[in-house]
């Protein structure tokens, strides 16, 4: 799979934009500022819906403008795709995929598949739980698209279910204990779901870190644990028995809940525990360690795709210059042979030769193959 073109109205610094694309490495070099990012967040926005730099919709829209619309032609195997998705900051996102306009935007998912590595992703090892857990949480839409939804829904039940529990202002009474339970059921049902498609994911991506890490590191033994909020709940429990484990702790809760006017447990509180040589990485592992972890954390989730039959997008966003000769080389030999890769850089001699590729420079929003 990789993206034949790719168009912009309105998106972040671009009134307009239009680039062409060919297999193999596209490297867009220019200053900070320029616009590089916005081409390659565009892309792998394609692929989940979100964006690795902001958690809303609002700044991708150029100011002054009511929405933004990414534009891309997609060759897979012998099928090229047409996409269109209009972003409306406060409504629904509208899409089209070869000019038929599809029921919702979540239609055209699945269509890209991207891994992006950026300088953000140090807080993948050093950052909150929540960075970690959307990082599971956007491979597994990317894995099975219906999670957006289940996840959207999730969210929308616990902000029901926390505004009960705060209303309740420490004293409930029997209607709302009753009505929590309602809102109980439905959490237990999505947050299961959720639970048990991070543990598998996790399950997948552990060999394929621990080989990555070995190999920038070698002598180095690291491991990837999910770790529920949920006391009861746990590896096994990721089975028919997980609705019951995440009923009981919610039960066990309700007065601490009551009174905090917060809901305890669930996925919205889970983590995920990286494990260098025995000792958790975040407080430990030195800078170098970190990078080495992120890494090898996005280069395990193309491993995961691929083994899913999917060829994804590598993306590479201004990363060459936040790593040592080392972890350069070593990241350019592990993508060599992957069909599309995406790479920017304020200065080219940050990326290793064999990885230049196809050259465009950027800007102030202007676009130019060299």
């Amino acid at each position: 799979m990789w993206v034949q073109a790719l168009s912009l109205t309105d998106y972040r610094s671009y009134p307009q934009v239009d680039i062409e694309f060919t297999p193999g490495v596209s490297t867009l070099v220019g200053m900070n500022g320029q616009g590089k990012t916005n081409i390659v967040e565009a892309i792998a926005y394609l692929a989940t819906l979100g964006s690795h730099r902001v958690a809303t919709d609002a700044p991708l829209v150029r100011q002054g403008t009511e929405h933004a619309v990414i534009r891309a032609r997609v060759q897979e195997e012998e099928r090229s795709v047409s996409l269109d998705l209009q972003v409306n900051p406060g409504g629904s996102n509208k899409a089209r995929i070869n000019r038929s306009p599809a029921t919702k935007a979540a239609d055209i998912l699945g269509i890209v598949r991207s891994v992006l590595f950026a300088p953000e992703d140090l807080s993948l090892v050093r950052g909150d739980p929540a960075d970690r857990r959307r990082f599971l949480d956007d491979m597994s839409v990317q894995r099975h698209p219906r999670m957006l939804g289940v996840k959207a829904d999730y969210d929308r039940v616990l902000r029901q279910r926390n505004a009960l529990l705060k209303s309740a202002g420490g004293r409930p009474s029997a209607s709302m204990s009753q009505s929590l339970e309602v809102w109980d059921d439905q959490l237990v049902d999505l947050g299961s779901d959720v639970i048990r498609h991070r543990s598998q994911l996790i399950h997948d991506l552990t060999p394929h870190v621990q080989a990555a890490y070995e190999s920038i590191a070698q002598g180095a033994t690291v491991d990837v644990r999910y770790r529920p909020s949920s006391p009861t709940v746990n590896e096994e429990h990721a089975t028919d028995a997980l609705p019951e484990a995440f009923h009981h702790d919610l039960y066990e809760r309700r007065e601490d809940e009551f009174r905090r006017g917060i809901t305890l447990v669930g996925p919205h509180r889970d983590d995920v525990d990286l494990v260098l040589n025995g000792l958790p990485m975040k407080g430990y592992a030195s800078h170098g360690e970190s990078w080495s972890m992120a890494l090898s954390l996005r280069l395990a989730a193309a491993e995961v795709l691929r083994g899913d039959d999917v060829d994804p997008i590598i993306i590479l966003d201004d990363v060459f210059a936040e790593l040592d000769t080392t972890r350069r080389d070593h990241l350019a030999t592990m993508i060599q042979g992957v069909t599309q890769v995406f790479i920017t850089a304020a200065v080219l001699d940050d990326v290793p030769a064999e990885l230049t590729g196809t050259r465009f420079t950027v800007t102030k929003g202007q676009v130019k193959a060299t």
